[in-house]
């Protein structure tokens, strides 16, 4: 029954969603400081980024389906002994919105492009979900420029459209997607139930921030491209064959109450040559915006 009125509550909000507004990344200068900048890479594709901090270069790689701002809690812990460098990828946040194949392949070619035209050298990675894997996968492409990473809650695992994301309590309405495709609508009630399924506690997902990943939801061409990410979920899994090409350092970090189950831990710490194994207790998948201080801990080796 409560999916049914979900489903009714998705279709009444085709009535509303021509009054939404469309964000242009205003919020992120409420947690920052430093204004945003823009890299063009080759064949078109521009990527937002922030810089802030003192120290080695440390580039934090968002979840699906959010972007740089995710990261508000966790930059300011880090940017006093970092150079902390925080991206939207392709088709997410304010970098541009393509017709290209967003899979795992494309988001590392863009990411190592990325880090390669900003000339970063002893980098350490780290990401979260889809980023937690392109910080493994970018590592074994740049292995003169990465020293360290850390995966959290890396996202390759799956069993059917959207990947790992339909396990999570509201997972089932990213389905949606297979059904409509590009014209899915996804007013700010779908989104929250979504990323509240990502929480232990989804009261550690802050209000404004979630009506900014909603807002930003609103930009022409977005939905398409949410859509063509979810298309290409086995990309993620299929990326663990390049796991056992990591030569850095890795720290895996996953919180207990992530979407990934204990076996699915525990082996890719066996294809890790050289992975730690860390679980922060009380914390779902999105555990730098729940957990932001163990977080930091882990990553300042404190």
């Amino acid at each position: 029954m409560k999916k049914i009125f979900l489903m009714i509550g998705v279709v009444l909000s085709l009535l509303l969603a021509g009054c939404s507004t469309v964000s242009h990344g205003e919020y992120t200068q409420k947690w920052t400081q430093s204004a945003p900048e823009f890299l063009t890479l080759d064949g078109g594709v521009t990527v937002r980024y922030v810089r802030t901090g003192n120290g080695p270069p440390l580039v934090l790689l968002h979840t699906i389906r959010t972007q740089l701002d995710y990261f508000e809690k966790l930059v300011p812990l880090l940017s006093s002994q970092y150079e902390v460098i925080v991206l939207d990828l392709p088709g997410h946040g304010q970098s541009s919105i393509d017709d290209v194949a967003y899979t795992e392949e494309f988001f590392r070619r863009t990411t190592k492009e990325f880090i390669t035209k900003l000339d970063l050298k002893d980098l350490t990675l780290a990401g979260e979900s889809i980023g937690g894997v392109l910080a493994l996968t970018v590592s074994t492409e740049l292995p003169d420029r990465v020293t360290r990473v850390f995966s959290l809650n890396p996202y390759d695992y799956g069993e059917k459209f959207g990947g790992g994301i339909r396990r999570s309590k509201n997972g089932w309405m990213v389905g949606l997607f297979n059904i409509f495709g590009s014209q899915t609508l996804e007013p700010r009630f779908v989104t929250a139930a979504v990323m509240h399924g990502g929480f232990y506690d989804a009261t550690q997902l802050p209000e404004d921030l979630l009506t900014e990943f909603s807002n930003t939801g609103n930009r022409e061409g977005y939905r398409g491209a949410e859509y063509v990410v979810f298309k290409h979920w086995k990309t993620w899994i299929d990326a663990r064959q390049l796991y056992a090409g990591v030569k850095v350092p890795v720290t895996l970090i996953y919180g207990s109450d992530d979407w990934s189950n204990t076996n699915e831990r525990i082996q890719n710490q066996k294809e890790i040559a050289h992975a730690n194994l860390i679980t922060i207790e009380k914390s779902g998948h999105f555990t730098a915006l729940e957990s932001p201080e163990k977080v930091a801990e882990i990553i300042l080796g404190k």
